[in-house]
């Protein structure tokens, strides 16, 4: 017997009731004008047998449970890539800890996520989420040892947090309305996933694609669009504040996708309605200034901020990394910042804003708190290629160097000397967008 819901945003969910009887299972998804985003296969015994996901370069990954033994998780599923689920080739990409998919029960441990395609661990955890949801399941949890701010910030995407409640001492349970009801207390929710504090409760996004190469996150409001593989996200998620420097903004009755820094929009490039049923391209001008290459002084002084902005153990790989770098200014294409091999590259577009603002500022403190604003900016749009590099360096190691590593802290003498690179940086930043100033040799 086959069953049809309509999400709320257009979303045809197919399920069919298993052969032995029970609830009908989720087979099929459909976005609202028809495309095919997702297919799952289950076996006479209620398992499931393969998963086919939709993800946003219109390639798809498949779900492959209880593939492999892998010590120390025990069984695991593997994750498969392809163009299309009836192509040939397919590609193995990693793994990730094994789940009951007719019983959800946790947010599983994934073993290599850098090996993923962009959008796809998103893809596969909102699946988890849709799953968990027709389940009736309250709240699950991550016991992985991998709490990072990266996890965080895809899961918020198809789960709200809630504060971990204390285990209860008596044998009735609370329902599913009062653990959903209860409110998070925590003021830092980053800092309590990081020490295991945090609950999840299953609110999965729907998809929708109404262009082509556009797809769009909805639920509620469109919250994340994908154009030309860039990620386009709001600033706000359940009242955390995220850093997008790609940002989907509301303006004028419109939902805008733009390159965002300093607090303003710098290049607007895509216009849809507020149901993301319309898209408008929007071609900004591009730069024809020659590149502009900028002094080590303030490449170390990003490279020391954006160390302090990720996990300890990856500060001194982004400080070696971007040591071996060069940085300048350049005309890029519908991007702020471009790292390709050892040359950082920042958008003129960018340093345009950062010189206008810098004039206007009537005061040298004023004009040193935007420096410090662009300086972490800057570090801010560095740190995921740099932290990337890192973490595949780190990955590369041998298990008694990964082991040592996570355990790094900078010692105070470098938190002093990064303070001091940090203070160089703003000058030197002063001085380049200053007029007329000569290139640096």
């Amino acid at each position: 017997m086959e069953a049809r819901d309509a999400a709320p945003h257009g979303t045809v969910v197919v399920r069919e009731s298993p052969p032995g009887g029970g609830p009908p299972r989720r087979v099929l998804e459909r976005d609202r004008n028809g495309a095919v985003l997702t297919v799952l296969r289950w076996t006479d015994d209620g398992q499931l047998g393969h998963a086919w996901i939709k993800i946003a370069d219109d390639s798809w990954v498949m779900i492959e449970p209880r593939a492999r033994y892998e010590p120390p998780w025990g069984l695991c599923d593997r994750l498969w890539h392809a163009v299309h689920p009836t192509a040939a080739a397919h590609v193995p990409l990693t793994t990730f800890e094994a789940l009951a998919y007719e019983a959800i029960d946790r947010i599983p441990v994934l073993m290599e996520p850098a090996r993923l395609p962009a959008g796809a661990g998103a893809a596969v955890l909102n699946l988890v989420a849709a799953l968990a949801a027709d389940q009736g399941r309250a709240r699950i949890e991550y016991r992985g040892p991998y709490p990072t701010e990266q996890l965080f910030l895809v899961l918020l995407e198809s789960f709200r947090y809630h504060a971990r409640q204390p285990r209860p001492t008596h044998s009735t349970p609370p329902t599913a309305d009062a653990v959903l009801a209860a409110p998070a207390t925590m003021d830092n929710p980053l800092a309590a996933f990081m020490a295991g504090r945090l609950e999840w409760s299953p609110a999965p996004h729907e998809r929708a694609c109404p262009a082509p190469g556009v797809t769009v996150h909805l639920r509620g409001r469109v919250e994340k669009v994908v154009w030309r593989e860039h990620l386009y996200y709001r600033e706000d998620w359940q009242g955390v504040l995220r850093h997008a420097p790609r940002r989907v903004r509301d303006v004028d009755g419109a939902v805008v996708c733009s390159l965002w820094a300093l607090g303003e929009p710098i290049e607007d490039h895509l216009r849809l309605d507020p149901n993301g049923t319309t898209v408008e391209v929007i071609v900004p001008s591009r730069s024809a200034l020659p590149p502009r290459r900028l002094g080590h002084t303030i490449l170390a002084g990003i490279a020391s901020a954006a160390a302090a902005l990720g996990a300890a153990a990856l500060a001194p790989l982004v400080r070696e990394i971007a040591a071996r770098c060069e940085m300048s200014w350049c005309s890029l294409d519908g991007d702020l910042v471009a790292l390709d091999r050892n040359q950082l590259r920042i958008s003129h577009a960018l340093r345009e804003t950062l010189t206008r603002r810098l004039q206007a500022a009537p005061t040298r403190a004023e004009r040193l708190a935007l420096a410090l604003a662009a300086i972490t900016e800057l570090a801010h749009l560095a740190a995921d290629p740099l932290r990337a590099r890192a973490q595949s360096h780190l990955a590369s190691l041998p298990p008694e160097a990964q082991a040592h590593a996570l355990t790094h802290t900078d010692p105070e003498a470098t938190r002093t000397a990064d303070a001091r690179r940090i203070a160089e940086a703003l000058e030197a930043l002063l001085t380049d967008t200053a007029p007329d100033q000569p290139h640096p040799k």
